[in-house]
């Protein structure tokens, strides 16, 4: 029953700012001193409980060393589940991969009925946030599970069978993409969420193996690896200049120092990539492929004919 109380005293404390002795002992129903004797049990367990005295004065929940958990109540959770869900699938950078780990931990332990819920609300919810594929909440929820609990896969991509071993998850913010390493082709792959279809995790877990860096692996993928021309130009700007102008699924970003950098992109026409390089405005030198000069003379021609 104490244990009990002091859980529902936690929960009181973090609902507002401050609260007087007898406010908190008439909402548990006990005595002061009661409550004095709860307060010295939550600051035995590293909650930093302040007490302020005279007018005004009462108990308060400060700022400790680390986070405490927190105790919500169905509504709260609910509201906290749903706003973790749109922050999931948001614009604002690095919010996305952190609302999903915080909404993975939330869902282990929300009870079905809360979990009904959620989704009912969600379900019935619209958002304007850009042309970004909208992406299965559920989904994500189950990749970011077997990430962190090293379990093997399931799913249809392309109306073919895949099993692999997930091990990061990546955002372009208009796209999701899995790393994992693919069980049937022995090799690692890049796989798009919203072309999944029956994500189930399993029970086998598997030993995490040594792998590329996620995010470079994802990007050189989506960048690259779908193009019939990969082409090379070094700029003369900094290197974090042109990676603000210029989005990860488009090109990579390499410093080549003494103020040049040098832009990886792909296309499956070369006139494509002059013209993304020329509209950056930038001082440009063609390293490979060579053919990229030709494709840039025959475009300067046609400019040139259109302006005259």
């Amino acid at each position: 029953m104490t244990a009990e109380r002091v859980l529902r005293l936690l929960a009181l404390l973090q609902r507002r700012a401050s609260w007087t002795a007898t406010e908190l002992a008439a909402e548990l129903h006990v005595t002061d001193r009661s409550i004095r004797r709860d307060v010295e049990r939550l600051r035995s367990l590293g909650y930093p409980v302040h007490a302020t005295g005279g007018v005004g004065g009462g108990y308060q929940l400060g700022a400790g060393t680390r986070l405490p958990p927190l105790l919500l109540d169905d509504e709260e959770a609910i509201a906290t589940a749903v706003s973790l869900r749109l922050a999931s699938a948001g614009t604002v950078a690095g919010a996305g991969e952190a609302a999903l780990r915080a909404l993975a931990k939330l869902d282990q332990v929300m009870p079905p009925r809360l979990r009904a819920e959620v989704r009912a609300v969600h379900g019935a919810t619209e958002t304007l946030i850009g042309p970004g594929v909208e992406i299965d909440a559920d989904v994500l929820m189950t990749l970011a599970r077997a990430c962190r609990d090293a379990v093997r896969v399931r799913f249809l991509y392309s109306d073919t069978e895949r099993t692999v071993e997930p091990v990061r998850l990546v955002t372009t913010g208009r796209r999701w993409y899995l790393m994992a390493w693919d069980a049937d082709r022995d090799d690692w792959r890049t796989f798009r969420l919203d072309r999944m279809r029956t994500v189930e995790a399993t029970t086998w877990r598997f030993r995490p193996r040594e792998h590329p860096d996620p995010a470079a692996f994802v990007q050189r993928a989506v960048a690259e690896a779908p193009y019939r021309h990969v082409a090379r130009v070094r700029l003369r700007a900094a290197a974090q200049e042109v990676r603000e102008r210029v989005p990860p699924q488009v090109g990579r970003v390499e410093d080549d120092g003494d103020g040049w950098c040098v832009l990886v992109a792909a296309a499956d026409r070369l006139d494509v990539i002059a013209v993304h390089v020329a509209r950056l405005g930038y001082e440009a030198q063609v390293l490979d492929p060579p053919e990229l000069r030709t494709a840039a003379t025959e475009l300067a021609s046609r400019l040139a004919a259109l302006a005259g």
